[in-house]
């Protein structure tokens, strides 16, 4: 090889070389660089004081309660898969795979969706986590006992979604409606009584229950606020009709899981069997209530807001609107 030809190579290379190094990692759609997309994470804490952590954000979704429905598509979200049920109130939903319930989830049709992340309730669905993992999904448990709890659900899917704009407006909007019903309350603090049940099982729930919180913010006086909660479900407590007669409660909610024509005609039946209710206020002045079991039953998610307003007209007279 002559001289000349090789001073021609080694400059070549060099070129090439240089150009190599000057070339920039490529961007994603985020502005950030490959590598670091593969570093990033979203780590978040759920209602089990547990961290679940995602090398990238959740894009296949399944939820497991109606309430959870309600949330990932009133923040803007879809789902891959949904409950088990016959009625369900977002219609955009309707397609989604139905995987289960948090009573019985069904594994093998949510393996085969291969979603990134499970919503499922705490402390229901503990026993599935195990479960779950090893289908290489993630299980996020949350719950909804209270006002303030479905709040802090909204925001940890807001993390989840990328949608903490839109979590925020829908938190605002359910503090402005319990201002509202703080400052519109009545007068005197109705007495009232809140059942309960499916069929055949009836308890009064607490203040500590969705239904119960509700209605205290409403400006009620829960006639159950002192009885003994049950060990398996501490949100409610047994009933007494010895002491229900007692307090004479001026309202009473009938609400649970099931049929609710159901659940209310068997209540309605134990009422007959003791004529000393036929002396309440609630029953001789007509206000005893049947609640939408979707809004007061199990957790209504982002129709919080339906349920809060339904009770506080019930209370100022207004009956439901």
């Amino acid at each position: 090889m002559n001289k000349r030809l090789l001073i021609l190579l080694t400059a070549l290379v060099f070129t090439i070389t240089g150009c190599s190094q000057q070339v920039p990692a490529r961007n994603n759609s985020q502005g950030t660089t490959q590598s670091d997309s593969k570093a990033a994470a979203l780590s978040v804490k759920d209602f089990a004081d547990r961290e679940v952590v995602f090398s990238t954000k959740p894009e296949k979704i399944v939820a497991l309660s109606n309430g959870d429905v309600n949330t990932v598509y009133a923040l803007g979200g879809t789902l891959a898969g949904r409950p088990t049920s016959k009625e369900i109130s977002v219609k955009e939903a309707e397609s989604a795979e139905q995987i289960g319930t948090t009573h019985s989830i069904d594994l093998e049709k949510i393996a085969l969706l291969h979603p990134d992340i499970v919503l499922g309730n705490y402390p229901l669905n503990m026993k599935d986590i195990a479960s779950v993992e090893g289908i290489g999904s993630k299980l996020l448990l949350t719950s909804a006992n209270s006002v303030d709890e479905i709040k802090q659900q909204i925001k940890l899917f807001g993390q989840l979604l990328d949608k903490n704009d839109r979590a925020s407006e829908l938190i605002q909007d359910i503090d402005h409606k319990a201002e509202t019903m703080k400052k519109d309350q009545p007068d005197a603090k109705p007495r009232v009584l809140i059942v309960f049940g499916a069929p055949g099982t009836y308890m009064a729930a607490l203040p500590n229950s969705l239904s119960g919180n509700i209605a205290e913010l409403a400006g009620a006086a829960n006639i159950a606020a002192d009885y003994p909660n049950l060990e398996k479900y501490p949100q409610y407590a047994q009933l007494s009709t010895e002491r229900i007669i007692e307090a004479n409660p001026q309202y009473v909610f009938i609400t649970g899981h099931g049929d609710p024509k159901e659940v209310t005609a068997g209540f309605l039946k134990e009422m007959e069997r003791n004529s000393a209710w036929n002396g309440i206020d609630a029953v001789v002045n007509h206000r005893v209530t049947v609640l939408p079991a979707d809004l007061f039953g199990s957790n209504p998610g982002s129709r919080v807001l339906e349920a809060m307003d339904m009770l506080h007209h019930i209370l100022n007279g207004e009956g439901q609107k």
